[in-house]
């Protein structure tokens, strides 16, 4: 026998922690009457004692589908393989949805038309990928007296990526920066 017996702590159990689970299951659900659906199950309204007993003749459970609705629907359905196949739908619609990203390119109102190209060539590389593009014009010092040729070069440079890209912002002031954002162009079908 240890004399100085740790306190307990959780983190460290050697029990492993049951999570209760996420839908109400066979005993756990509260309503007097629920409709039932399911495979080789005539779908209906029925005492909850009645679709318990329907699940149990299957060997299968009687899981709470949607709580809210009035009368509750209950499906009868092996709940292990419910879950599975539940965390395999949402991984799925994950891994199929595009994240967008937004790039940035900078100028200041002085910008070269030979940098301008530079640019538009990166910008337009970063919107057939399929991410936006926010460009923006900072004005340092007294350059905010040319806030037209800010305005002008975002311009022009949305101009010559019309091919590729749409505004969905045209240029706006916010402090000492001017800000416009494209988009890629939707795929024509």
């Amino acid at each position: 026998m240890n004399p100085n017996p740790r306190p307990f702590n959780p983190r460290y159990s050697r029990t492993p922690f049951k999570r209760e689970p996420e839908h109400n299951i066979n005993e756990k659900i509260r309503h007097p009457e629920v409709r039932v659906v399911g495979e080789n199950v005539s779908p209906g309204v029925y005492t909850i004692k009645q679709a318990l007993d329907m699940a149990i003749e299957r060997g299968m459970d009687l899981v709470e589908i949607s709580p809210n609705a009035v009368p509750p629907v209950c499906r009868i359905v092996d709940y292990n393989k419910f879950l599975y196949e539940k965390k395999k739908k949402e991984k799925e619609i994950k891994a199929h949805s595009k994240k967008v990203e937004v790039k940035e390119i900078r100028f200041t109102p002085n910008t070269d038309e030979h940098d301008v190209e530079f640019k538009a060539k990166h910008a337009e590389s970063f919107l057939k990928e399929g991410n936006k593009v926010r460009t923006y014009v900072m004005f340092r010092g007294r350059a905010i007296v040319f806030k037209e040729r800010g305005e002008l070069l975002l311009l022009q440079f949305a101009d010559k990526l019309k091919e590729v890209a749409v505004v969905e912002q045209l240029p706006t002031l916010e402090g000492k920066r001017m800000f416009m954002t494209l988009a890629p162009k939707g795929k024509k079908k």
